[in-house]
């Protein structure tokens, strides 16, 4: 049974992100806030719903939300900073989109929000330096399978996956060739083959192994 907190902070926020496997489209982060009653049974990681089940939740944790946002990081960002830096970055956005700004931050993984060697500002938006000693003056915590584990990161890695899933439906419009209606970007056989047949997009990210050892592409 997820928890609702972690903390004993008044006001606790989670946040997760969704495809950083992929090799197209964007990484997406979310950031929710959610009020001490909420309860929504169906709610667990994204990864273990249909979605089918998570577009239904969508609107609800909207709904219930104190707050919530939602960034996307394209991957000419993704390929400067790295997928990880490129995703916490995200997550770091998100944050401070929030109204009210979180006294405490749970997040998905055991990457840090503020790792040690301080913010990296750059990629996405300029933080300012308020921003950054915003961001760091806010105590946060790690946790594996955190989305399995607590309501808040849980509602968040069901938003990032649903709108980074429109996103990517959005631009299957423009290149159906590569089916990311049904593969979202990730490496699969299908997607793979259409890269080696036709080669990149705008929306595929280059520092990716694109494809195996024993193809080529030509670029």
């Amino acid at each position: 049974m997820l928890r609702l907190k972690f903390s004993n902070f008044e006001i606790e926020c989670g946040t997760d992100e969704a495809g950083r496997g992929c090799l197209a489209g964007p990484v997406t982060a979310a950031a929710i806030i959610l009020p001490e009653t909420f309860e929504l049974s169906l709610l667990n990681d994204s990864k273990q719903l249909s979605e089918k089940t998570r577009e239904k939740l969508k609107p609800i944790i909207e709904e219930k939300a104190i707050s919530f946002s939602v960034t996307h990081l394209e991957p000419l960002i993704i390929d400067e900073i790295n997928i990880l830096n490129a995703s916490i970055k995200a997550m770091q956005e998100s944050i401070l989109k929030l109204d009210p700004i979180p006294n405490y931050i749970i997040v998905d993984g055991n990457s840090p929000l503020t790792p040690k060697g301080g913010i990296k500002n750059k990629g996405g938006k300029v933080l300012t330096d308020s921003e950054i000693e915003l961001l760091l003056s806010i105590p946060n915590t790690s946790i594996i399978k955190g989305d399995s584990k607590y309501m808040s990161i849980a509602a968040a890695s069901v938003l990032a996956k649903t709108y980074r899933d429109e996103y990517m439906n959005k631009i299957h419009e423009e290149f159906p060739i590569y089916n990311w209606k049904k593969n979202k970007g990730y490496p699969t056989i299908e997607h793979r083959e259409a890269i080696r047949k036709y080669g990149v997009t705008k929306y595929h990210r280059m520092s990716f192994r694109l494809l195996p050892e024993q193809l080529k592409l030509d670029l």
